[in-house]
């Protein structure tokens, strides 16, 4: 079942971010619309992606291009065009185009794991994506929430974009997955997951005085040595990125063993 998730979220996430790429290749001055002339040439690059990963446009597309040729002032909003997709991909690029920092992120979801477990729950939801938005100072409308929430939450094969045991809990790692990939910090550690034994022998290893918790500057040290040890997943270069977002994670500047095993652990700890 988990094989299965993972692969509709992939699809999910491939769709939404072929569609970002070559809107921004059209959009490419950033005003947030395109020449109607060039909408012919965008749904076809876009109808070519979406056959990559077994996904087909809708009939609306024909209906969406014809009007829109026809328009007077002959432009394009990323807006109209979001009404191509299905709710679940129109869901992640919201988020995607909202969201631009994951310190942001951290800090929202560490007010709702209040225990550390790496899980909220699914009923709180539309809670932590309004905190979330209004966290990062971005504009929502409050009524196109309801319904990405409600969708989400109401329909099973949706719930699962975050829910892939049915638990009726959000993981941390899958709800990272609304950020855009460059600033997902998660996904640079996922090449260096380590196993229970492992992540407890790291640990001990760099909390040096025994007291059941990294700081920040035993942090750094881990940190650097990880970018030493697995130079093709982690560069060195953003280690100031990765220690403030995991930081975010931590209690008043402790960072409890379950706090970084969310982040380097490969199994459930």
């Amino acid at each position: 079942m988990a094989d299965m998730h993972n692969l509709y979220l992939q699809g999910i996430e491939d769709s939404t971010s072929q569609f970002l790429e070559i809107w921004h290749h059209y959009d490419n001055a950033g005003h947030g619309y395109i020449d109607g002339r060039e909408l012919q040439n965008f749904i076809g690059e876009l109808q070519q992606a979406r056959k990559g990963v077994g996904l087909e446009l809708s009939d609306e597309v024909k209906a969406l291009v014809e009007k829109y040729d026809q328009s007077a002032d002959g432009k394009i909003e990323l807006a109209d065009l979001l009404q191509i997709l299905p709710t679940e991909e129109n869901f992640f690029l919201f988020f995607r185009q909202q969201l631009k920092s994951s310190t942001e992120f951290i800090e929202t979801w560490r007010r709702y794991d209040e225990d550390h477990s790496g899980f909220i729950e699914a009923d709180e939801l539309k809670s932590f994506l309004r905190d979330l938005l209004k966290k990062a100072n971005r504009p929502f409308d409050e009524v196109k929430l309801e319904e990405y929430t409600l969708t989400t939450k109401t329909v099973p094969c949706k719930l699962k974009m975050f829910d892939s045991n049915n638990d009726g809990k959000l993981g941390l790692s899958e709800m990272a997955r609304l950020l855009p990939d460059k600033e997902n910090f998660l996904l640079n550690f996922q090449g260096v997951n380590m196993s229970s034994k492992e992540f407890n022998d790291i640990f001990e290893y760099y909390d040096q005085d025994g007291n059941g918790y990294i700081d920040e500057n035993e942090l750094d040290a881990l940190l650097k040595d990880l970018c030493e040890k697995n130079k093709q997943d982690l560069d060195i270069e953003n280690l100031t990125t990765y220690k403030k977002n995991i930081m975010a994670l931590s209690d008043g500047g402790k960072l409890f063993r379950k706090d970084l095993a969310l982040i380097l652990c490969a199994e459930e700890f």
